[in-house]
């Protein structure tokens, strides 16, 4: 398998499994575990930290799709190449940086690092035309 497929691979398992992060301040908070299992018909108080991580996994989750689609097209299309390898590496390692930032509460740096994994998809999308 090319790094690019390995790269929306990985990709795919942070989406899958990021939830881990802010359910475990979740259940953490108090009155966690009976919201979880019950009908969240209430918010929850949560740390900060926590809402953050899980706005920083729908941001991923709406990213991938866009990835996802220009990596399988370059691959489709014979156009994967070491070009296409560097920007889905630089996607993907961009995006965990996005994730570490935004649940930290690093604005600026956040935005910078979300732009890194944009650079990354530009990088493939070179590649097609």
């Amino acid at each position: 398998m090319t790094t690019d497929l390995w790269m929306l691979v990985y990709t795919a398992l942070l989406s899958m499994f990021f939830f881990l992060t802010y359910l475990t301040g979740r259940t953490m908070a108090a009155g966690g575990l009976d919201w979880a299992f019950g009908n969240r018909d209430v918010p929850l108080a949560v740390p900060a930290w926590t809402a953050r991580a899980q706005r920083a996994h729908a941001n991923l989750v709406e990213n991938l799709a866009p990835f996802a689609i220009l990596v399988l097209v370059a691959h489709v299309a014979g156009k994967a190449n070491a070009t296409t390898a560097l920007g889905a590496t630089v996607f993907f390692w961009g995006r965990v940086g996005h994730a570490v930032t935004y649940i930290a509460g690093l604005i600026y740096v956040r935005t910078l690092v979300f732009f890194v994994g944009t650079l990354g998809e530009l990088m493939i999308l070179s590649q097609l035309f």
